[in-house]
């Protein structure tokens, strides 16, 4: 496992959630903890690279946190960025191919297909991380855009429940029941 690069990715993209310049505030620097922690879990589960997942999900929303701007194609933006990182890092050119798959096939709403454990394993890791990051999406939703209560409950749930629909077959198995109580959580039941 390459700690020295992890380390470096650890306080970088801490320090970049801590910036005046995020626009999502440091919740975000909560949900990429949360999608490191369930690339992981999920590595271990389906045969990953668990290095290769570790690396990318802390840089899977790194164009997002950088620059705003980028947020739209974040996905593209970010697997640029972090050919980038890694190369000045002298990382391998075939694990830096695959940290760029994952990130470039990360999102749920831009639908690619997932051919390597890695890649299915970061994108679910990204899903699932909203069940484990709601009071982020409620800061969002309150706070960055303004929402009504209602509206703002709306929002979390649903983008819950498109997390949810996004997670391959084999990962809703696993995750049903910390999505069915993180939508309880929200409806007070």
């Amino acid at each position: 496992m390459r700690e020295d690069i992890i380390s470096f990715l650890k306080k970088d993209v801490k320090e970049k959630c801590e910036s005046s310049n995020n626009f999502f505030g440091i919740g975000i620097y909560y949900h990429i903890k949360a999608v490191v922690k369930n690339a992981v879990l999920l590595a271990e589960k389906y045969g990953g690279d668990t290095e290769v997942v570790t690396i990318a999900a802390w840089l899977h929303d790194f164009a997002s946190i950088t620059n705003y701007e980028y947020y739209d194609e974040h996905h593209v933006w970010g697997t640029k960025m972090a050919g980038e990182v890694l190369q000045r890092m002298d990382y391998p050119i075939e694990k830096t191919e695959l940290v760029q798959k994952c990130i470039l096939n990360h999102r749920g709403s831009v639908i690619q297909d997932k051919c390597t454990a890695e890649e299915i394993c970061v994108a679910d890791a990204d899903a699932i991380s909203h069940f484990d990051s709601i009071p982020s999406l409620f800061y969002l939703a309150y706070v960055k855009r303004d929402y009504s209560i209602e509206d703002g409950i709306d929002f979390v749930a649903n983008k819950l429940k498109r997390s949810f629909n996004k997670l391959s077959d084999k990962s809703k198995v696993i995750y049903q029941e910390k999505y069915a109580s993180a939508l309880n959580s929200i409806y007070g039941k």
